[in-house]
């Protein structure tokens, strides 16, 4: 996975492995959140990358495995998820190729 979202951007995986980017400025004498008009073009790129992050991981997903990370507000929370959920890969596997075969069968009985 990395090696494909390297090959679109490296700012993307950044975004992945560093969660995304949050321009600051200073009003009077505090650092906030700057407002999203009054962006550069270097910094709407690099708000951009999570949001085209958050597109290319979920978009293969199973709607239980969206359900899941819906709620997440960035992409490496999303990855820190499935990091937990998916460590023991042969379970994940056993338990895909059930879903994968229940899908089947229910598609034969239509």
């Amino acid at each position: 996975m990395k090696v494909f979202i390297e090959s679109i951007n490296c700012g993307i995986w950044n975004a992945i492995m560093n969660g995304p980017y949050v321009p600051m400025t200073l009003v009077n004498g505090v650092v906030v959140e700057k407002p999203f008009d009054k962006l550069t073009d270097v910094e709407n790129k690099k708000v951009q990358y999570d949001c085209i992050a958050k597109n290319i991981i979920n978009f293969p997903l199973y709607l239980e495995e969206f359900f899941r990370v819906s709620q997440c507000s960035s992409t490496k929370e999303i990855c820190d998820i499935f990091g937990v959920t998916q460590e023991d890969t042969t379970g994940f596997k056993r338990a895909r190729k059930h879903a994968m075969v229940q899908e089947y069968e229910l598609y034969k009985m239509q």
